[in-house]
């Protein structure tokens, strides 16, 4: 590289410079200037035509360059726009989709949020109606359970030392049993006594029982049926709780007269013959009366309600407590007139009494006098 150099610096200084300005007006002695001045012209002109050219070809070959990169950039801008359509059509699409899908759901939690309700209201309506069944069911059985009771009653208390003349018939009275048989062994004398007796017997008056209904009981009934309650609030139950209930539970004890009360209130109390049925091994000493056949027929020992020592064929327990509690005929005549008559009303509250009200109203009035007449001591023999 050197060595070119240094060649190209001596060649440069032999010969004179291409294109160096030298007069135009040639010498004396030389007349060939004039000829190489004129060539040194041209091949300036060529040089700059040639520049030219060359630029003009880069001008056009730059103009297609960037008309080329318009076109293209043109047809890239085209392609980009269909592309932003497209997705376009593809959000709006897909907008409309979630907008389906979400009124769809709307409609779906609407139907299922209806058929729950539905269901929930189907379900109460059957379990009203079940329970309204129940409570007729129970109604029924307290019912059966009650004339069961007395059933066991009538049959328990007949013993051949003391039958239930309900249940034998031919165990009358003489006087009212004399005329309907006579014996065989003596027709005529039979057939004499028989005619003189029915000669000398007067037909009986027969009493019967005149009623007039009170107006502000009456009064007081009506509205208590309207709507039927337990509840001793109201003005009908608050005077038959004062003037009925209260004094016919009102024993010497009062702590389990309370206790009565209560279940007699709540529908626990139970009853039973004491008939066959051990005694009480603590507290009270008592008196057995054997009967026939090993039962005992009698049981002599204190009433647990009033204190004293009575004949006490009934026994009770007060709910599930398992606690049994001997009473005597006069405790049980008028628990069991208590018990009749809430037995009625609670009837009366399930729908289960289907009468006229003035009937009904009757009935109650006639279970009020079967517990006033308790409470002063009466009750029949059978208890």
């Amino acid at each position: 590289m050197r060595r070119g150099q240094a060649n190209f610096e001596e060649d440069s200084q032999k010969q004179p410079a291409i294109g160096h300005w030298k007069p135009l007006m040639p010498s004396k002695g030389n007349k060939e200037e004039p000829e190489t001045g004129c060539q040194d012209a041209g091949g300036v002109d060529e040089t700059q035509s040639t520049e030219q050219l060359n630029m003009s070809r880069l001008r056009s070959s730059s103009v297609e360059i960037r008309e080329k990169g318009s076109e293209f950039l043109k047809e890239e801008l085209h392609k980009a726009q269909k592309e932003l359509k497209l997705k376009d059509k593809e959000c709006e699409r897909l907008s409309k989709v979630r907008e389906q899908l979400e009124q769809e759901l709307e409609e779906l939690t609407a139907s299922l949020f209806e058929e729950a309700h539905k269901m929930v209201r189907e379900a109460n309506t059957k379990q009203a109606a079940s329970e309204k069944q129940l409570r007729e069911a129970r109604g029924k059985i307290d019912m059966l359970q009650a004339e069961v009771t007395a059933l066991k009653t009538l049959v328990i208390t007949s013993t051949p030392s003391s039958p239930n003349r309900e249940l034998h018939p031919q165990l009358q009275s003489p006087s009212k049993a004399g005329f309907r048989k006579g014996h065989g062994r003596n027709k005529s004398t039979s057939s004499a006594m028989i005619s003189a007796a029915s000669q000398n017997v007067t037909p009986e008056p027969v009493s019967r029982e005149c009623k007039e209904v009170d107006s502000i009981l009456f009064a007081e009934f009506q509205a208590w049926k309207e709507s039927p309650t337990l509840d001793k609030s109201c003005s009908f139950l608050d005077r038959i709780y004062r003037e009925d209930v209260g004094p016919c539970l009102d024993f010497t004890k009062q702590e389990l007269s309370e206790l009565v009360r209560v279940a007699v209130e709540q529908n626990t109390l139970t009853i039973e013959p004491a008939a066959s049925q051990t005694l009480p091994m603590v507290k009270v000493s008592t008196e057995e009366c054997g009967g026939p056949n090993g039962f005992r027929s009698q049981i002599v020992t204190k009433c647990a309600l009033s204190g004293l020592p009575r004949t006490c064929k009934h026994r009770i327990m007060l709910g599930d407590s398992g606690n049994y509690y001997y009473i005597s005929p006069s405790c049980r005549a008028r628990i069991t007139a208590v018990c009749n008559f809430f037995t009625y009303i609670r009837y009366i509250q399930q729908g289960l009494v289907r009468q006229d009200v003035e009937l009904m109203y009757w009935e109650v009035m006639r279970l009020r006098r079967e517990m006033s007449l308790a409470k002063l001591g009466f009750y029949p023999s059978e208890m």
